[in-house]
């Protein structure tokens, strides 16, 4: 079965840190660009950060720049985004998403995304 699983959620308080992990099951994610993205509630799912398949590259949305990394483990067929400094708005649920190319389509769009995974909660709170 191909699938993306995410884990490393919690309930952190502010300025906490946390890991979250996207394992894919049944393909080789070092294939694939990987975005994560976060909806909150009552907000649209937006675009946090991506990593390209071939060179590596990595893009942030600016709220995050600087708190927020994202990186690749080929050999457990995983990517972490690794987040420091959390604030209350970080709160959302975060999902992890593959495909094998952007094809000149922005990395933060939602849109053409082949897998995805079904998210994990991060709650921001004292």
């Amino acid at each position: 079965q191909l699938q993306l699983v995410e884990s490393g959620g919690g309930l952190v308080q502010p300025g906490g840190s946390l890991r979250l992990s996207c394992t894919a099951s049944g393909f080789t994610l070092d294939y694939y660009v990987v975005g994560w993205f976060r909806q909150a509630p009552g907000k649209e799912r937006e675009g946090v950060s991506c990593i390209g398949s071939g060179d590596g590259s990595t893009y942030y949305v600016d709220s995050v720049k600087g708190r927020f990394t994202i990186s690749r483990d080929n050999a457990r067929n995983t990517v972490y985004l690794q987040i420091h400094s959390l604030k209350p708005e970080d709160t959302a649920v975060y999902y992890c998403a593959a495909r094998l190319g952007l094809y000149g389509s922005s990395w933060y769009s939602t849109s053409g995304w082949e897998y995805w995974g079904q998210g994990t909660q991060v709650t921001v709170s004292s």
